[in-house]
């Protein structure tokens, strides 16, 4: 039986694995895919969590992030706002952040299992029995769920937001093109947008929001693009100009941006399993690596020994979550709401314009401090 179990191996997961194996514990790892392997994701991280990556040995150097100080937010109808980031951040992708990550886990002992689905997770006798599809059974004293933006599993659990159409489906590609290296650009369209920034080895991140009546109004991904995307010129420019070289897009359906619980039935809950901010405030992957330094620490606080304080752990996560993040997924959900319609978000770009000092106020409540 391990200590703990994480069941996924994202960011948060993958943190939480390398933080709880320096304080002792076995910890076992179970991810459905083989690293390394790409995730529908901006790849934009605030400069927020280098002092802590660093901290658990991550050498970020070695993996050659861009670094990035300036953001421009475009409308389809002509209207942009360019802003120097205060803290700034950095572009690495999850293909080689979350295998680096992995690497680092290893060395520090913990088990995984990959290429496995959880199946069920059963919490009796004060212990937890993780099955699998296969029809084995993992046992551990605490689990931790860190399957990111949707999962089958939210089903077996009965999580409310997930039985709660989501109109919003995410695409990301890996291009090369003649962008600025410090500068991530946020392209509005109807019903939604597309970030771009540069990631590692001259190659850029280009992933985007949009609805699903775009695509079922235009049937495909490419012919969306042409008749949805391109009437903002930025990204007409973009798309026309770049080499894309993946062979079709990463896609991810329904992405939910409803409230999310910390816990729920004695599961902990971490990273966008938790709770999920708008993709446009940026910070996504910024908040999954410190959730999952706040949790690994209040379990390493109140499992001593073999003795858990289960109720601690919860109540204090739960708290601590909410205050740590409640107040940017709600303005997240608020500002994502401004945009989507041509005529509202060339509105909301010259306001923010004439007024700098709450379009700084925006980004810095968006983003949190360094840990």
């Amino acid at each position: 039986m391990k200590d703990i179990i994480i069941i996924g191996g994202g960011l948060a997961g993958l943190i939480n694995s390398i933080c709880l194996a320096d304080k002792g514990y076995s910890v076992l790892v179970i991810e459905k895919k083989e690293y390394p392997f790409h995730k529908v994701c901006g790849e934009y991280i605030s400069n927020e969590v280098k002092p802590f990556l660093l901290s658990i040995g991550l050498n970020l150097s070695d993996l050659c992030p861009s670094e990035i100080s300036r953001l421009k937010v475009t409308s389809p109808l002509g209207a942009e706002i360019n802003m120097h980031l205060e803290l700034g951040g950095f572009g690495l992708s999850r293909y080689k952040l979350d295998y680096a990550l992995y690497e680092l886990a290893i060395s520090k002992g913990v088990n995984f299992l990959l290429k496995s689905q959880v199946e069920d997770v059963i919490f009796e006798r004060n212990i937890f029995n993780v099955k699998l599809q296969d029809g084995s059974g993992n046992l551990a004293h605490l689990v931790v769920g860190s399957f990111g933006k949707r999962s089958n599993l939210d089903r077996q659990f009965n999580r409310k937001f997930f039985f709660k159409r989501s109109p919003y489906i995410g695409v990301k590609y890996h291009i090369r093109t003649d962008f600025p290296d410090d500068l991530i650009a946020l392209h509005n369209f109807k019903d939604g947008y597309c970030g771009i920034s540069k990631i590692e080895d001259d190659k850029y991140c280009l992933c985007y929001l949009s609805s699903r009546s775009n695509l079922k109004e235009h049937g495909n991904i490419e012919d969306m693009e042409r008749e949805v995307l391109f009437r903002n010129k930025h990204l007409k420019v973009i798309f026309e100009n770049s080499d894309f070289l993946y062979k079709k897009p990463e896609v991810i359906n329904e992405i939910s941006f409803e409230k999310k619980e910390a816990v729920y039935d004695h599961l902990l809950f971490c990273g966008d399993a938790a709770g999920m901010i708008s993709p446009l405030c940026g910070n996504g992957m910024a908040m999954a690596i410190h959730s999952a330094k706040i949790l690994s620490e209040l379990i390493s606080l109140n499992f001593v020994n073999s003795s858990l304080n289960r109720k601690l752990i919860e109540d204090q996560y739960s708290r601590k979550w909410n205050e740590m993040f409640s107040t940017r997924l709600f303005l997240g959900r608020q500002i994502q709401k401004i945009f989507g319609q041509d005529l509202m978000t060339e509105l909301s770009l010259q306001f923010l314009n004439s007024v700098k000092p709450l379009s700084r106020r925006l980004i810095k409540m968006t983003h949190g401090e360094p840990f």
